[in-house]
């Protein structure tokens, strides 16, 4: 098997070897006991590699969320019986099982008392129910390496894992997290391999929180951070990173090598196999990232770092679907000043984020990565409301952003040309230019997304 710091086609940078290698497993690494035993082959062929972080088993997750979604107990029970069988057909399998037998039947046996509260969750116990996928894999996962031979242990990343309280998407606290992974888990890394979770932490009270859907990802660039990883690798269930999504065209390949800067932008533009904060913690430490497949680790990946041997115009094109694009209008915003200010101190206030701000003389577009209707719309129909009362507001749903991502977009001879020649037959709704050096973005309806995406990758690529 070839490790991917050894793949000719995917060499890695050069590093300090004294560090070691933090490497995170996703849902579908840790579908099932061969899923898992994949991974094992990985970890076991590097000796490198000392903490891993894992996801909840693929389906797991989604289940938990099916749980904290319903105040019936009955459909509560049914969403708990799939997660017992997951991890049932694991435990299974395991050649010691009783090692580990005890510690599963507590957890489940605590999961199975939460959801069984007779009303809705409050949004502390939302994260502690959540949290039962993690601690569930990251035990079993433990016992497949042990099994192998591997002096290894799990390790609860809420001793570390410092947030605020902000539940469903908590923000971790740098500093005390590198105070507390000096104190509790470095000490432990040099004995043995640990395999802990992605995905949750807890706030200075112990309570648990979660880092929201695709938290597992920026937690192992966290944990990385914090012990002063030599490479942060995301093992998931696609060779690298994309040209595109490949379920849009056949014709999509994976990137041997990608900056900082442009992975970044393809993960907040919409790209599925980074969550957007990963690369956070690794660009303040300079911290190489690998991401490879656990189902074809000889196929090698895609390197994402700081500097690169090549920077082509068009790296990449990145889909968002469900926008929304707000227009705000008013004669009184000629000339005056404090109108963008008015409006953006609405939106924060109400918490919404903005993407792309395009503006005239006398109107304002921004487009917001959801809609009305949707579980945003308590947040957005006040602030439409506000802004109503001093303009004309029109919204327009149904849309998605493409965003072609590359270097020096904004300063390079012909490259807009071409890319509107190759865009000449499509109606975009709002164009953002030159704000960025790494992407180009538009708008057009969803209908016609996949289309397009298919026809500029063929343009471009």
């Amino acid at each position: 098997m070839l490790n991917p710091q050894n793949t000719a086609a995917t060499a890695a940078p050069v590093v300090n070897p004294d560090a070691f290698i933090v490497a995170k497993f996703g849902g579908t690494s840790v579908a099932d006991f061969t899923a898992m035993s994949r991974c094992a082959d990985i970890i076991l062929a590097d000796p490198n590699i000392k903490l891993i972080v894992v996801s909840a088993s693929s389906g797991v997750t989604n289940l938990l969320v099916d749980i904290a979604k319903t105040s019936d107990i009955t459909l509560r029970l049914e969403h708990y019986s799939g997660i017992e069988r997951i991890t049932y057909n694991v435990l299974r399998q395991l050649q010691q099982q009783h090692l580990v037998g005890a510690a599963i039947e507590q957890l489940l046996l605590e999961l199975k008392t939460l959801l069984q509260l007779e009303r809705d969750f409050s949004d502390a116990e939302k994260d502690l129910l959540l949290s039962f996928g993690e601690r569930l894999s990251s035990v079993l996962f433990a016992q497949v390496l042990a099994e192998r031979g591997a002096a290894v242990s799990s390790f609860d990343v809420r001793r570390v894992m410092r947030t605020d309280s902000r539940f469903g998407k908590a923000e971790p606290q740098i500093e005390a997290i590198a105070s507390l992974t000096a104190q509790y888990l470095l000490p432990l890394l040099k004995q043995q391999l640990i395999v802990t979770q992605g995905f949750i932490g807890a706030d200075a009270s112990g309570q648990t929180t979660t880092l929201g859907r695709g938290g597992s990802d920026y937690s192992a660039a966290i944990l990385g951070e914090a012990v002063s990883a030599r490479v942060v690798q995301i093992w998931t269930d696609v060779v690298g990173i994309f040209t595109t999504d490949p379920r849009l065209t056949s014709a999509a390949r994976c990137i041997p090598e990608i900056s900082f800067d442009e992975a970044a932008e393809m993960a907040t533009f919409g790209a599925k196999v980074l969550h957007p904060a990963t690369l956070i913690p690794a660009m303040r430490q300079n911290i190489p990232v690998f991401v490879g497949s656990s189902r074809e680790p000889e196929a090698g990946g895609t390197w994402i770092s700081k500097q690169v041997d090549t920077k082509p115009s068009y790296r990449a094109i990145a889909l968002r679907k469900a926008q929304t694009l707000i227009t705000v209008k008013s004669p009184a915003m000629l000339h005056a000043a404090g109108f963008l200010a008015r409006v953006f101190d609405i939106l924060s206030r109400h918490q919404i984020s903005v993407d792309l701000v395009t503006t005239s003389e006398i109107s304002v577009a921004l487009t917001l990565d959801d809609a009305p209707g949707s579980a945003f719309s308590h947040s957005i129909e006040p602030a439409l409301s506000e802004l109503k009362a001093f303009s004309e507001v029109t919204v327009e749903q149904d849309l998605s952003l493409i965003a072609v991502i590359g270097n020096h977009l904004h300063s390079t001879r012909g490259v807009t040309g071409s890319l509107f020649q190759a865009l000449e037959k499509i109606n975009m709704r709002l164009i953002c230019h030159g704000a960025s050096r790494h992407n180009l973005c538009f708008l057009v309806e969803d209908k016609e997304a996949a289309t397009v995406v298919k026809e500029l990758h063929q343009a471009l690529f």
